[in-house]
């Protein structure tokens, strides 16, 4: 919003006013509305939570400690979204289809977990929302943002095409290598609807959906690249979602781990988004979707000012309504820019702890049948429990987690170049 009016500000040449054109300028600015809100709106949000009762009850597991939870806050993932929305209503632009995507999965997402922690508080119920419609939600969300992108006229990407030429359209230094009326060939760029994306480790770090059906050509081939890439946008969303939700059980893990991999996307968006950064690196430059860094921005500074409180010992716990809504944002975020195949390698975090539960269960319930008795390969799952059961203190486990984290992301980053 704030755009808008210092965009005609400037047109009146109102001293200063320029500056809102810069990303820069605007991310900086989201990052310390964010942090304010955080900071200064959480913790009277925090005192409402307390009033109002809204504490988590805590199983009895056989950790550490974990009777000291009893009673602390959750659905502080409120805080979270309101530190993202408002930051990002003001500073971005809003006809930004990258940006509206955003938004919608930030409340879409945070809705769905606010409704389960509805329930799992207040109807006492600590399955919360069925399985079912958890997964129903992302599904959809999952169609809305696949269709949306592969709708909507502004979702494209500039790429380098090869025309011929005569001799008299071209520059001076090709006359000078040339003969007078011969055709050269002259590079153009031109913004088109693609399926590509990145992959990583690889020559010309880009893979096409539409490589998945060479038997069809022409537009049926294009149709079924998108068709095979909405299906592919479900389940990244419904797998990175998840992975944050089920990462989120130790004071501060899920918000540290889900502040680097979004300070990630954003370096990321930043130069997939700038036409000089994208050429040097030979990455995809996508227009328009370097409005997403502030985004990002508001992610970052929500993400610590609710790590103020969240850190061990945690005031408050983001609970569903936070845990899902930050994965979602992570796995829009990296499908928007074309970069979803980083995912196992960016959010390494989410998909180990993921994965630990998957085999745990798997590995128990064939043992049972097979033996009569179920057996562990984990002393508990998620993998983070893991670690508490072996002794570990709790911020230890957070830290450690944290570096892997920031690990993750630098292997991400210079996947760029590692090819």
């Amino acid at each position: 919003m704030l755009y808008y009016l210092f965009k005609y500000l400037y047109s009146l040449n109102f001293p200063g006013a320029g500056l809102f054109n810069f990303i820069s300028f605007r991310a900086a600015g989201a990052v310390i509305t964010s942090l304010i809100i955080a900071l200064v709106f959480g913790k009277k949000i925090i005192l409402l939570l307390q009033k109002k009762q809204i504490g988590e009850t805590v199983r009895d597991l056989g950790l550490e400690g974990q009777y000291q939870k009893q009673g602390t806050p959750s659905m502080g993932g409120i805080i979270i979204i309101a530190s993202i929305v408002i930051p990002t209503l003001l500073f971005a632009r809003l006809d930004n289809v990258y940006v509206l995507l955003m938004l919608l999965t930030t409340v879409w997402l945070g809705t769905i977990g606010f409704i389960d922690d509805y329930i799992k508080i207040f109807k006492k119920n600590k399955e919360g929302l069925a399985g079912r419609f958890k997964i129903l939600g992302q599904v959809v969300l999952g169609l809305i943002v696949g269709l949306t992108l592969f709708l909507s006229n502004d979702v494209v990407i500039k790429v380098n095409v090869t025309a011929p030429s005569r001799m008299h359209e071209v520059s001076v230094e090709q006359t000078s290598v040339a003969n007078p009326g011969t055709t050269l060939p002259i590079s153009t760029s031109v913004n088109i609807k693609s399926t590509k994306t990145t992959i990583p480790f690889v020559k010309n770090n880009e893979f096409d959906y539409a490589w998945l059906v060479p038997f069809v050509k022409g537009e049926a081939k294009q149709l079924l690249a998108w068709l095979i890439y909405v299906c592919v946008v479900i389940f990244v969303l419904t797998a990175v979602s998840n992975g944050a939700n089920i990462t989120d059980g130790l004071d501060g893990l899920a918000t540290g781990v889900s502040a680097i991999v979004v300070v990630t996307l954003g370096v990321l968006a930043y130069l997939s988004g700038n036409i000089i950064y994208a050429a040097y690196l030979k990455i995809m430059y996508i227009p328009n979707i370097g409005e997403l860094v502030i985004f990002a921005a508001a992610i970052i500074g929500a993400s610590i000012g609710f790590l103020w409180y969240n850190s061990f010992p945690a005031q408050v716990f983001m609970g569903d309504t936070g845990s899902l809504t930050l994965g979602g944002i992570i796995a829009v975020f990296a499908l928007v820019i074309h970069k979803e195949l980083l995912i196992p390698i960016l959010c390494g975090i989410f998909l180990v702890e993921e994965i630990s539960v998957m085999i745990q269960v798997g590995h128990f319930k064939r043992t049972k049948k097979k033996y009569g008795v179920g057996r562990r390969v984990f002393l508990m799952a998620p993998l983070h429990h893991h670690y508490q059961k072996k002794g570990y203190p709790e911020p230890k486990i957070v830290i450690r987690f944290w570096i892997v984290g920031i690990i993750l992301a630098v292997l991400t980053i210079i996947t760029l170049k590692m090819r």
